[in-house]
């Protein structure tokens, strides 16, 4: 049997929301995108799994 994956729940959702938009905030709109980048990139070495990342792009690609 597979583990489960782990998920947030709502106010941990909340709380990332919160911390992502005070961080994009911080940078500032000239750094903003280069924060953007860094920060995906972090996340995708943490998640350590390629695919898994890009079905996220695409993902957060879908109706913006």
């Amino acid at each position: 049997m597979s583990p489960q994956p782990k998920t947030l729940t709502i106010p941990g959702l909340e709380s990332v929301y919160d911390a992502l938009a005070t961080a994009i905030d911080q940078a500032g709109p000239d750094k903003s995108e280069l924060f953007l980048v860094k920060l995906a990139l972090l996340n995708a070495q943490a998640l350590a799994d390629a695919q898994a990342f890009q079905a996220q792009i695409a993902a957060a690609l879908r109706d913006l």
